[in-house]
């Protein structure tokens, strides 16, 4: 089994240290999350895996013919090459195989009657069969379709932002590479790819290593969590809820240990008060035991982030849309569209890629005039736009003035005031970050200052494009319990089914063809319904002679029953010892025999589980039937 071990590596920039001593292994068919808030080094943890960093100290060890493929956030592909010799760019000789083949064919495609052509393609067919290389063909052709690049022959300086990330996420998954290390894969994918994409990992041969904002993403493709927390990694076993239970149990440990440090500070601080002086060795450690205590409550204090702002007085008539149509580029984006938006009322905007989402958004913020019709906006209506854009922001001013330029202190929804500075606090800006310049903040940490600085404006109508590309679970678990509060009218633009599922209640969709739709309900449940339409026209002329469920059914047997009692306790026994196996390789990361051996130990225990599993689902759906 090929692996990759990460032993004692750290990384700072300037004053800010990002992590110190993380060891930890990434063995064939682990698929890894890495989440954590913004700012903590998940990005520059994939770029030293994948060796475009480098660690401060620490080193990667993996065996020679390891190969890694790697998705950054914003990847630089050549302007002048075509989609398909982007995507067949790696140099080892099945890749340069299959881009000699498509070449050759493009190009018998135009001169069909060239007798060398035809040749070139013949011997290459014939080198293809003896390489088994057709399944890799078609594999590659099918990853392109599905992230929706159909045509391989178009100049990469002539796409979008969007599709050059689809372009860049294919070339990585047509490498097949022993590790697939990926920086916000669903980022600009659709539902329907990101779905696709879900499944393929799962079926992945090798390793993958990932930082995404999808927690549905995460919940369905992990097997594994890393949480980057304070410049430590903790580790997790199973998916995205396995990690939440644990974290929620790790933090309960943690309340217990920090109740017992507040008591010893409360003790400290008392002796302190009574005039202790610092002239004796003892006397002298015991003070600096008593500043490291009240450091160490400092930060647990600063880590809390809570969103309680309040809005301005929203009136009746908040945002009427009347027969309004747009196109771009020759393409009808939407056409004669009325709709009324209540006070309230949270709605999600949704649809393909170029349907006309943000262009719907601008309309309403009045950046844009649509082509036809009219937005009616109501007296008292005060709009904060969230976009998709780089926003403009002084960064050479420091993080305090930036936010007091929107006030000195504001007004909670519960009637409190509090200071610009406390408010930085609670959303993950310590006290030492408050003299810092915007422009050594990490991209995610602007977008954050950038949030609380448009609802320091106290809005009553929030305009949201695409928030989850840039803000990390943590700081979206908080908006979403701050929206779901908030007195005012939300309107997002998303492709994350978690995020909106919490958000919105009813639906825009856009469906690219100039047609906006609505629907009251859950994104999830109207992706469930379109998905079982075409399931449900194919059922249906076969009505008659569907079997009744009441054929179907049958009890558990006896054995059956004894199984099904057993079976939970079974799967938590060995969830427990693949997180001690787990832990015990990370612990002894440079001995590499004693690290194979427990890994071929992790790979028999996950065989067991994943069947154990399989079985409980089986049992699951002949209690639910009987």
């Amino acid at each position: 089994m090929k692996m990759l071990t990460v032993e004692g590596i750290s990384k700072s920039y300037g004053e800010k240290t990002l992590f110190q001593q993380l060891s930890f292994t990434v063995k064939e068919g682990e698929r890894i999350g890495i989440i954590g808030v913004n700012g903590t080094g998940k990005s520059t943890l994939l770029r030293i895996i994948a060796g475009v960093d480098a660690p401060d100290e620490g080193n990667i060890a993996y065996p020679k013919d390891f190969t890694i493929g790697y998705l950054p956030q914003q990847p630089e592909l050549h302007p002048d090459l075509t989609v398909l010799e982007q995507v067949f760019q790696r140099d080892n000789p099945l890749i340069r195989l299959l881009r000699d083949y498509e070449l050759a064919l493009a190009e018998l495609a135009e001169h069909p009657l060239d007798e060398k052509r035809q040749a070139r393609l013949y011997a290459l067919s014939q080198q293809m069969d003896a390489q088994n290389a057709w399944d890799a063909n078609a594999n590659a052709k099918a990853i392109l379709t599905k992230l929706g690049i159909p045509d391989m022959t178009r100049r990469i300086g002539a796409l979008s932002g969007g599709q050059k990330r689809r372009v860049a996420l294919a070339q990585a998954l047509i490498e097949a590479p022993d590790l697939l290390v990926l920086d916000e894969p669903t980022n600009h994918l659709d539902d329907e790819a990101i779905r696709w994409l879900e499944e393929y990992l799962v079926r992945y041969q090798g390793a993958v290593l990932f930082v995404t904002h999808d927690r549905y993403f995460l919940d369905r493709v992990t097997n594994r969590i890393f949480e980057l927390d304070g410049g430590k990694l903790y580790t997790y076993v199973g998916n995205y809820a396995a990690f939440l239970e644990a974290k929620a149990l790790r933090e309960e440990q943690e309340r217990a240990a920090s109740q017992k440090r507040r008591q010893l500070y409360l003790r400290e601080l008392e002796w302190v008060k009574r005039g202790a002086k610092a002239r004796t060795t003892k006397q002298k450690a015991r003070l600096q035991r008593f500043a490291q205590l009240e450091a160490s409550l400092t930060t647990e204090k600063s880590g809390q982030l809570e969103m309680k702002l309040g809005g301005s007085r929203l009136g009746k008539k908040v945002i009427e849309l009347k027969r309004i149509s747009h196109s771009f580029g020759g393409k009808q984006l939407f056409h004669s569209f009325n709709l009324l938006v209540k006070p309230g009322d949270r709605i999600g905007i949704v649809g393909p890629n170029g349907s006309g989402k943000s262009t719907l958004l601008n309309i309403i913020a009045g950046r844009l005039q649509p082509e036809e019709g009219e937005v009616e906006i109501g007296p008292t209506v005060k709009i904060a736009y969230y976009t998709q854009e780089h926003v403009e922001m002084d960064e050479q001013k420091r993080v305090i003035e930036y936010i007091r330029e929107a006030g000195e202190a504001i007004r909670t929804i519960d009637g409190e005031t509090i200071s610009a500075a406390q408010l930085l606090e609670q959303f993950l800006f310590p006290m030492h970050m408050h003299g810092t310049l915007i422009r050594k903040l990490s991209g995610g940490e602007k977008r954050r200052l950038y949030l609380l600085r448009l609802l320091m404006s106290g809005p009553n109508v929030l305009l949201l494009d695409e928030p989850t590309n840039d803000l990390d679970t943590k700081t979206l678990t908080v908006l979403e319990d701050y929206l779901q509060s908030f007195p005012g009218v939300v309107m997002t633009v998303s492709h994350d089914r978690y995020f909106l599922d919490k958000v919105a209640e009813q639906l825009w969709i856009l469906d690219g063809n100039g047609n906006i739709h609505t629907y009251i309900g859950e994104y999830s449940e109207y992706l469930e319904e379109q998905r079982q339409l075409p399931a449900k026209q194919e059922k249906q002329p076969a009505k008659e002679t569907k079997p009744s469920r009441k054929q179907t059914k049958r009890r558990l047997t006896y054995k059956e029953q004894k199984e099904w009692e057993e079976i939970e306790t079974n799967i938590a026994k060995l969830e427990e010892e693949l997180q001690r196996v787990a832990e015990e390789m990370e612990a002894c990361a440079s001995d590499y025999e004693k690290v194979q051996q427990l890994a071929e130990q992790y790979e028999m225990l996950s065989a067991e589980l994943d069947a154990l599993l399989e079985r409980w689902a089986e049992l699951s759906e002949l209690v639910e039937s009987s």
